[in-house]
């Protein structure tokens, strides 16, 4: 017999719980903020708006499902099960941030705070849980496969991520590495830089296009869905020792970036969680390319 369906349902703690958290009672946390300017008024009603909406998408779950609840800082120790569905209640971040710990499951994301969140990933109201709920479990039903990008270490470490990976040195200093595209005849080139940035189509909507901006690059950036990737390589700087004629790209297919480390130490992570980041030291390769799975986003 088939285990009956899981709503996962994935929230963050929200900026009021934090305050009250640190200050100790919401009278301290309004003191804190009048002394910078602020009403604390406006983030508890974005609080209860966040918990609003969470009680409303948890009470739409069918009855005969199964549902548990998880917070941001604790995905990386749960335990995602083939049969969940993932319902992400919060923030476009908060999407990026789950889809990394999945492997197919689909995902529904819910604006908690419409018109302040663009809604690129959570596309739903609260409200319409009940309808998408239902058929969120069935296969292939109205989903978009968004292309996803993996690093993988010659010590078999792995990290993927939705929107880019960022490889670098620790606190942002200089790092040293080689770099070349894997198979392009065995061209190389001995950088030091700011780190190297790969991303996706969704990634292109945040610090991807921010770089890529900045720079006026001539590269397409990729839609969410198109197996493309592309790179680019921060600050290069140019030396005797060190080039920059390697600096942006695309990763189509099954195109690879492969990076040799020559710091004592680098490190790899995705989506801005910096907390749950690689480390390699000198000598060790990172390659970088499409993953082979997909975020599954519903709707």
């Amino acid at each position: 017999m088939s285990l009956a369906p899981r709503a996962v349902l994935v929230h963050r703690t929200t900026e009021y719980e934090e305050l009250v958290a640190r200050h100790g009672t919401h009278g301290q946390a309004a003191y804190f903020l009048r002394s910078r300017g602020r009403d604390i008024e406006e983030v508890a009603e974005r609080h209860r708006r966040t918990r609003r909406a969470l009680a409303e998408v948890s009470a739409a779950i069918p009855l005969t499902w199964r549902q548990t609840q998880v917070e941001r800082g604790d995905l990386d120790r749960f335990l995602f099960a083939p049969e969940d569905v993932v319902v992400v209640v919060g923030q476009d971040g908060l999407v990026a941030n789950v889809a990394k710990y999945l492997s197919g499951q689909p995902v529904l994301g819910f604006d908690t705070d419409p018109g302040r969140n663009p809604g690129v990933l959570v596309r739903h109201r609260p409200s319409a849980a009940a309808t998408l709920l239902r058929s969120a479990h069935a296969t292939g039903t109205g989903v978009d496969e968004l292309t996803m990008v993996e690093a993988v270490a010659d010590d078999t470490q792995r990290l993927v991520a939705l929107n880019e990976i960022y490889l670098g040195a620790v606190g942002h200093q200089t790092a040293r590495y080689r770099l070349g595209l894997e198979g392009d005849g065995g061209v190389v080139e001995a950088q030091a830089s700011s780190g190297v940035l790969v991303g996706t189509g969704t990634g292109a909507t945040g610090w991807l296009r921010s770089v890529w901006q900045e720079r006026g690059s001539a590269l397409a950036l990729p839609h969410p869905s198109e197996d493309r990737l592309v790179w680019f390589v921060r600050e290069a700087w140019p030396s005797p020792a060190t080039g920059t004629s390697l600096v942006a790209g695309e990763l189509a297919g099954s195109a690879v970036l492969q990076l040799t480390v020559e710091s004592e130490q680098l490190i790899v992570f995705g989506d801005g969680m910096e907390g749950d980041a690689l480390e390699l030291t000198w000598g060790q390769t990172v390659r970088v390319g499409r993953a082979a799975t997909a975020l599954r986003l519903t709707g």
